[in-house]
């Protein structure tokens, strides 16, 4: 084990001075975003190459932490997924934000299948939530509580089974 001044040593940049390059600096800098939440690799390279990093190096630190399990686009999948259901959004509307965010198409599918959701009742519950049991008389209300229920991200089939 090195004493901590040689490991303060090492953090530093390099006398040629472009400490944007060093991989332990990037390193540290990514594994001190993924303490805080879980990133998705596309996110998280992004993030970093925004701050200056350079991004072939940056890729390549991220590739090393997702191969020693440190990032996952998998484990943030789930917990996005998770937290966006908690939330009241749908599927639709989490595909698309995740596709944002660079995660691939199996990877999305898999933590909707994961998350085991009963997609019909969260709509309904989320319609009840936002404006009562009671069902819309008019039609024009009612069109209002489906673009609602649009705008979460529940597909057409989701809505109509909430009335």
């Amino acid at each position: 084990m090195k004493p901590v001044h040689e490991e303060i040593r090492e953090l530093r940049p390099p006398e040629d001075g472009d400490g944007f390059a060093c991989p332990k600096r990037i390193r540290k800098k990514a594994m001190d975003l993924l303490a805080r939440r879980d990133y998705g690799r596309a996110e998280l390279v992004k993030k970093l190459a925004d701050k200056g990093y350079q991004r072939a190096v940056v890729e390549e630190q991220i590739g090393v932490l997702s191969d020693e399990g440190l990032q996952s686009d998998t484990r943030f999948a789930g917990s996005f997924v998770q937290s966006r259901i908690g939330q009241g959004k749908g599927p639709v509307r989490i595909r698309a934000e995740l596709a944002q965010r660079g995660i691939r198409d199996g990877v999305v599918e898999g933590a909707l299948e994961e998350a085991g959701v009963d997609w019909y009742a969260l709509a309904v519950a989320e319609r009840r939530k936002k404006f009562g049991a009671e069902a819309p008389a008019a039609f024009s209300e009612k069109a209002r509580q489906m673009r609602f229920l649009q705008y979460r991200g529940f597909e057409h089939e989701h809505i109509q089974s909430a009335f």
